[in-house]
């Protein structure tokens, strides 16, 4: 079995209000920055899937952002992979 990791962006659907967004902008020319604009504020979870395979790893994680870590009404996700580890080493075994 491999463990592979992913990580799942999740942001407000275009159309949406994004509060923390339009404060982020609003603060930017208090800063002196410009050329910044359409500011959307969302969040990241990273998490690894012990799974056979990608296909089947990357199906689990895209039911959970779908599911769990993602309002499919109001907000749109992201999944990308990050990479694979194996675990061919049985964690239960300890070092010599």
């Amino acid at each position: 079995m491999t463990s592979f990791r992913y990580a799942v962006n999740v942001t407000p659907k275009p159309g949406i209000l994004d509060p923390q967004g339009r404060a982020v902008e609003g603060s930017l020319a208090h800063l002196g920055i410009t050329g910044v604009h359409d500011v959307r504020i969302g969040r990241r979870a990273e998490l690894s899937v012990d799974a056979a395979d990608e296909p089947a790893a990357r199906a689990i994680v895209e039911r959970l952002a779908s599911e769990l870590l993602s309002n499919p009404l109001i907000e749109a996700y992201a999944v990308e992979w990050i990479g694979a580890a194996s675990s061919a080493v049985d964690p239960g075994m300890g070092e010599g």
